[in-house]
């Protein structure tokens, strides 16, 4: 068989990348978890660790499983939104980080503005120093 041919493997977090399709920003933005375990509902405080136009990550104490139907509220705006459960993580002593999609790609929930597919953040504009109050030394 030619190896030319067969597809190289990819890395779980080539598979991530691909997959995820707008940026992602690192901030914590509190929200409130609700679902339902047959007749009993439940609701659990807590925070984002990243969100992007199509969901979050963010840890809970409460176990849920994954493409479990859950419901997330935005608690600066009252607006709730249907997801699913799509990723498991790392569980601590008390919280697990579980990524949540939501049904329909909703940008405006988080009420923030997203950096460009393209962008950097290394590129991102540095403060102005002290000594030549934002003047490179060829403008000083």
């Amino acid at each position: 068989m030619d190896e030319a041919r067969i597809p190289k493997s990819r890395t779980s977090s080539e598979l991530q990348a691909e997959r995820r399709r707008t940026q992602r920003v690192q901030i914590a933005m509190p929200v409130l978890v609700r679902w339902s375990n047959g007749q009993k509902p439940f609701e659990e405080e807590t925070h984002t660790v990243s969100i992007n136009a199509h969901g979050c990550m963010l840890r809970l104490a409460a176990q849920v499983t994954r493409s479990q139907e859950v419901r997330i509220v935005n608690p600066k705006t009252a607006e709730e939104l249907p997801c699913r459960v799509t990723f498991l993580g790392q569980r601590d002593s008390e919280k697990m980080e579980v990524g949540i999609e939501f049904t329909e790609p909703s940008p405006l929930f988080w009420r923030i503005a997203f950096p460009p597919e393209d962008w950097d953040p290394s590129e991102r504009k540095r403060a102005p120093s002290r000594h030549g109050q934002g003047k490179t030394p060829r403008q000083l």
